[in-house]
């Protein structure tokens, strides 16, 4: 029996996991893109802050409002090439983006880059979670891992090719979106013939699934909503660290551009780091602990970092990357283990709800700073992993679920 369970157990598709951390790069590499090279259009175009304004709010209403919808609908008719066609809107996003000649068709391109990445993020972590082989957390910091390289790589596009040679060179990222369609494409194929495998233990994994039996609606309900604060909490801060950390270095301690970048990269190196970390250690301890200390845990470094000097300021960011990292994988993996069967959805509403509270985030301290200085916002940043407390009320389910030998 013991050898009958083993060979039955589910075995973790390495070779899908690191093909969709590899498409997830390309994705947000493009997405990225998109804000770096803002200078260049705002030059080439004439535009005024408003203008570009428009254009991040053209990629995040699609980035992040059709996600929840895409994963809604994926999730009651499966679609092995939505990753192909997420890429495909990226595509042409890009090309529209190499050759508009207007304004509005400007909007139009950063509009269909969303769109792109709201068909990307729900499917593919659905992937991850398909070739996990019960490994949920390690799947999903995989996945994850990938997307924030793919942050970085972005912007060093926008200072190496796009800005030196401007608009028209951006027809040379379209090679990205190429190779990540041929790349989605493959994971299509394997996404197929894993459900047609997998089709018949359906009935018996149903059975398992309602013998454990779902919490009721409403704690339900108010796990996602805690979920939901925590993610608030998370991005707010993530915000004030990634869009506004080398103001604060330069106006507090005076360094060159290049110090500051230098700190800034540090910081995001933490970032890929926890990323990676939160996933495993949540398969073996469980996701609340994970969620619960990587939110809150934050709190005493968050506290410190207004009130030390440049040494401890890179330390302390270095740690809070690390940490506050590590919470996403744990929040999305707890969430589909709240509502099983629906993995797009949930992706779908945390990948949109993280995108959005980035942006609002970013948006928001920035017209603060311009009222109380950039220092004046760190101090009431600090104070938002507090949010983590919340994390006390989240229901135990871990012990729901059956893990592989």
């Amino acid at each position: 029996m013991a050898q009958s369970s083993a060979a039955s157990a589910p075995r973790t598709a390495y070779a899908v996991l690191a093909a969709v951390s590899i498409s997830h790069l390309l994705n947000d590499t493009i997405q990225s893109l998109l804000p770096a090279i803002y200078p260049v259009l705002k030059v080439s175009f004439n535009l005024d802050f408003a203008q570009v304004g428009l254009m991040t709010l053209a990629l995040m209403l699609t980035a992040s409002v059709l996600q929840p919808i895409v994963g809604m609908i994926t999730d009651r008719r499966p679609a092995p090439l939505a990753l192909v066609v997420g890429m495909s809107f990226t595509l042409a996003g890009l090309l529209l983006l190499a050759f508009a000649w207007t304004y509005p068709l400007l909007l139009v391109a950063a509009a269909l880059v969303g769109v792109g990445s709201s068909v990307f993020h729900p499917e593919s972590s659905r992937v991850a979670r398909m070739a996990s082989g019960g490994q949920h957390g390690l799947a999903q910091s995989i996945f994850q891992v990938g997307g924030n390289a793919g942050s970085a790589i972005g912007p060093l596009l926008a200072a190496f090719l796009i800005a030196p040679y401007g608009q028209r060179s951006i027809i040379w990222c379209t090679l990205l979106a190429v190779a990540g369609i041929i790349l989605t494409f493959r994971i299509g194929v394997w996404q197929r013939a894993h459900r047609l495998r997998t089709s018949k233990a359906g009935t018996a994994s149903a059975r398992v699934a309602a013998a454990t039996g779902p919490l009721p609606p409403r704690r339900v309900a108010g796990a996602i909503a805690i979920l939901a604060a925590l993610i608030f909490s998370k991005y707010f801060y993530l915000a004030s660290l990634t869009s506004y950390f080398t103001f604060y270095l330069i106006t507090k301690f005076h360094v060159s551009v290049q110090s500051a970048q230098l700190h800034l990269f540090l910081f995001l190196a933490a970032v890929a780091a926890g990323t990676i970390l939160g996933g495993p250690i949540g398969d073996r301890i469980g996701r609340k602990p994970v969620i619960w200390g990587s939110i809150l845990g934050v709190l005493p470094f968050s506290l410190l970092l207004p009130h030390v000097n440049l040494f401890w300021t890179a330390v302390l960011a270095v740690v809070i990357g690390l940490i506050l990292a590590s919470a996403f994988s744990a929040i999305v993996v707890y969430a589909q283990e709240l509502m099983p069967g629906r993995v797009g959805l949930i992706s779908g509403v945390f990948f949109g709800f993280a995108f959005g509270m980035g942006g609002m985030g970013a948006a928001a301290l920035g017209e603060l700073a311009d009222h109380i200085g950039i220092e004046g916002v760190y101090a009431i940043c600090a104070f938002l992993p507090a949010i983590g407390l919340l994390a006390a009320f989240l229901p135990n389910i871990d012990h729901r679920h059956a893990r592989p030998a």
